[in-house]
């Protein structure tokens, strides 16, 4: 770790949380973590935008502590998404938050039909196991671009024991049919998914290219 990185405190951490939380571009600190990486354009808008008041401070710094801890595994840092499995599937749920300017945008993503066997529309269980269609909590870092069974998707890595099996589960982000305004609209809630991050076709290409390779991706709850 460099001295830039080492001197981003814990103190540091709670500071930054409260100010995405309070929609304040956080540079200074934010900036620590990204000090002397190569960055990319920002991505576009879309119709499902949001302010850095969506997301959860404590969930915020729970992210910022596991980009520290895989300092070795993720190549890039200046965007990262959080998943807040404790919101609702009718709820823009995947922030993606550029780092340098403390700017961030929400959008709609379902989680595992093993997380929520009833289909209330919330995730009440994690799961690490294979065949459990289950969402797995943790950091995963980005892969490649591929062509499956849902299209184009992005692969992703597990980088911690609860998330550890997802390259063999075949977890990914990829599109899905059941997850768009209108199905909430007609069920309050979204689809299931077999585990993976499900977004709408609306949002994949712009996510896909924000989410590139070598980046983080946190999805945790309460």
């Amino acid at each position: 770790m460099d001295s830039a990185r080492g001197a981003f405190s814990r103190r540091d951490l709670l500071k930054t949380g409260t100010m995405v939380a309070a929609g304040i571009v956080a540079g200074p600190a934010l900036a620590q973590i990204n000090a002397g990486l190569p960055g990319v354009a920002k991505p576009t808008a879309t119709t499902m935008s949001a302010s850095p008041m969506t997301i959860r401070p404590d969930l915020f710094r729970r992210a910022l502590a596991a980009l520290q801890r895989h300092d070795s595994q993720i190549q890039f840092r200046d965007k990262m998404a959080l998943v807040d499995f404790d919101l609702s599937s009718s709820q823009p749920r995947f922030h993606i938050v550029d780092l340098a300017s403390g700017r961030s945008r929400s959008l709609l993503v379902a989680h595992g039909r093993g997380s929520d066997p009833d289909h209330i529309g919330y995730l009440t269980r994690f799961s690490n196991e294979i065949n459990s269609a289950c969402s797995s909590q943790g950091a995963y870092l980005t892969g490649d671009i591929y062509v499956g069974q849902h299209g184009r998707s992005r692969r992703l890595m597990g980088l911690d024991a609860t998330n550890s099996n997802v390259e063999q589960r075949a977890v990914v982000v990829h599109a899905a049919w059941y997850v768009s305004p209108d199905m909430i609209a007609q069920h309050g809630k979204l689809g299931r998914s077999e585990g993976c991050f499900a977004l709408s076709n609306a949002d994949l290409e712009d996510t896909l290219n924000a989410l590139g390779p070598g980046r983080m991706i946190y999805a945790d709850k309460v």
